[in-house]
């Protein structure tokens, strides 16, 4: 299914460029400014008005529920027995079940599920428009586990129940190495195109493990500004010259003054680049209206939709985005606090999903969670502590919805996936979920090894077949 565009890697067109002007006498010079990006620069703030629309483009967009989202009370078991576990399990951390907001699966397990008080907007989204679907129990592994091999040191992640290696480990696959690229890395390291001088991996929250790749890295852009970051740093006369002058005006000028122009644009990499995403953010600015909440993440989400909606004039096919809620590490006060980050997540969340229907991209934009682990069942007293196995909402048009995909775990403690105080052994791998999203993305099924290095300890590819099953391809 692939496209194999990494037959023509930036790296590889840039490398032709050069060769292509060394009858200009010009080899040394031109490959300077390519490697500072400049060239990249001049032609996207230089390219016409309008430009033919992108065909078959993708976005996956990455939220990051930082800290360890408590999963088990933003999908409640609500029928009367298995209520009564829940009840039994988390107590004081318990959300009265007159209170939840029902779904109706259309794979009905025989149980009865509800969602958070506060996720409104996502309960109409899973019930009404079916884009939504919920993964249940997924996690980090590096091979199926059971209870018994779990007891017996059996092959586990690293640093199992750690933020900071399981919030790594959830961006890489890799749970078995701390220092593995990203898994949104080295898919765009595969199917990266070389047509922008933006890189197609795009964060709201600086740079990530996600999506550093060895070609691609993220190019970091913030919510406010036109997105530019450092773009206030820059006089109007550079950004002038490299509107006004295209790569053949640059040729005639003196070499030293455009490499002095050249560095101010490029401190850590390409920030010429700033310029003209300002620009292009800028122009779509005038005409955007579409309306998203105050929030944080609602103001990452609308900048990622500006973004979206310039799709053409950054001449990106594919794009991922990272963009990172944070507050999740809830060993206390679990109740209020968790209630006003599910209103943050479903205010955001419905608006982008409403923002891409009005765009025309439900169907080419799927939003996925993910974070460190889902906590512990039992209550720590005002709180719940680090726990494992968990669930992630997946929204989009594409997205096989109404849907509860994998195992929704029992919860009552000591259950066959307890591994102590109620820490679940997941049962959908994180290489499952994200060989999902990459397929639908553009990879194929040969490419998926490279991207998830651990799949084939989970799926193997077969003619039509699904690693889950909740995305249409």
């Amino acid at each position: 299914m692939s496209n194999h565009k990494h037959k023509h890697s930036r790296r590889t067109f840039l490398g032709n460029t050069a060769r292509g002007c060394a009858s200009l006498g010009a080899t040394t010079i031109l490959s300077g400014w390519a490697n500072m990006g400049l060239l990249n620069a001049a032609a996207a703030v230089n390219r016409p008005l309008y430009k033919p629309a992108m065909e078959d483009y993708k976005a996956l967009v990455c939220i990051l529920l930082s800290g360890g989202n408590d999963s088990y009370n933003m999908v409640v078991p609500r029928g009367d027995a298995e209520y009564a576990e829940y009840l039994d399990v988390r107590t004081d951390i318990s959300i009265d079940k007159n209170t939840l907001r029902p779904i109706y699966p259309d794979n009905p397990d025989g149980k009865e599920y509800g969602l958070h008080p506060q996720l409104t907007n996502i309960q109409n989204i899973f019930n009404v428009e079916k884009d939504a679907a919920i993964i249940a129990n997924v996690g980090t592994l590096i091979e199926p586990l059971t209870l018994s091999q779990y007891e017996t040191a059996g092959n586990l992640p690293l640093g199992l129940y750690s933020h900071s290696d399981q919030r790594q480990h959830w961006q890489t696959s890799v749970p078995q190495d701390r220092n593995s690229n990203g898994w949104g890395g080295r898919l765009a390291d595969i199917i990266h195109d070389a047509q922008s001088s933006i890189s197609m991996n795009i964060s709201l929250d600086g740079i990530n493990v996600f999506q550093r790749g060895n070609e691609v890295q993220p190019y970091t852009i913030q919510p406010t500004n036109n997105g530019s970051v450092l773009i206030n740093s820059y006089g109007s006369s550079v950004y002038e010259t490299l509107k006004t002058q295209t790569v053949d005006n640059l040729l005639e000028q003196n070499h030293m003054n455009i490499l002095e122009q050249a560095y101010v644009n490029t401190v850590m990499g390409a920030k010429s680049n700033s310029l003209a995403f300002d620009s292009i953010i800028n122009n779509i600015s005038q005409t955007f209206n579409h309306p998203f909440g105050t929030g944080k993440l609602s103001e990452k989400l609308e900048m990622v939709a500006k973004t979206i909606a310039a799709r053409n004039d950054f001449m990106i096919p594919n794009q991922t985005f990272f963009v990172e809620l944070g507050g999740f590490d809830t060993h206390a006060n679990i109740l209020n606090d968790h209630a006003a980050l599910m209103t943050e997540l479903d205010t955001a969340i419905s608006d982008f999903y409403n923002c891409m229907k009005n765009l025309g991209l439900s169907d080419n934009v799927t939003t996925f969670t993910i974070s460190d682990f889902s906590r512990k069942l039992v209550t720590n007293g005002d709180g719940s502590d680090h726990g494992w196995g968990g669930h992630s909402f997946v929204v989009g048009g594409a997205v096989d919805g109404k849907k509860i995909h994998g195992q929704y775990p029992d919860i009552y403690i000591g259950n066959p996936l307890d591994t102590g105080t109620g820490r679940i052994i997941p049962t959908t791998s994180t290489d499952e979920y994200f060989a999902e999203l990459a397929l639908w993305f553009g990879a194929s099924s040969s490419d998926l090894d490279q991207i998830l290095p651990n799949i084939n300890n989970f799926w193997t590819p077969t003619t039509g077949g699904h690693p889950i099953g909740f995305l249409n391809y």
